[in-house]
């Protein structure tokens, strides 16, 4: 098996990203679902009425992407969605108990994960892991 050199980054990351997804995956297979499904729950687990548009724009996905995704999660009740009063044409979405219990389930195995990495690492490493990823996660410019 490859081992990446201490100062690959990309592929430390790729191998952190594939550790941090094995178990959610796994999980998700389960009943037939796919990481897409658990990026719905966790973003509508932290924002209850987030709507369709946001959620498009929160993922950098288009519409027609998220459509099947969410429309599976609607239809075996993991996710809710409701039209407010004040504007009749917005979906807002929200999880149902038995979505929020699989949203905890698969992101709760994460962040075991990372509570493990980070007490091992030390607080100035998280710091620093979390500066970095913030960094990353800039717009390119």
């Amino acid at each position: 098996m490859y081992r990446p050199p201490p100062d690959d980054a990309p592929a430390l990351l790729f191998f952190a990203f594939h550790a941090l997804t094995a178990d959610p995956d796994r999980i998700l297979s389960e009943r037939g679902l796919s990481r897409v499904h658990h990026r719905i729950l966790y973003f509508v687990a932290r924002a209850p009425g987030l709507r369709v548009g946001e959620l498009v724009a929160t993922l950098s996905v288009s519409k027609q992407a998220l459509n099947r995704p969410l429309r599976e999660l609607v239809q075996r009740e993991f996710v809710a969605l409701s039209t407010p009063a004040h504007n009749r044409r917005a979906r807002e979405l929200r999880l149902t108990p038995a979505g929020a219990q699989l949203e905890r389930r698969l992101t709760g195995v994460q962040r075991q994960r990372f509570e493990r990495a980070f007490s091992a690492a030390g607080v100035e490493a998280e710091q620093g892991w979390r500066e970095v990823m913030r960094r990353l996660s800039e717009p390119r410019g």
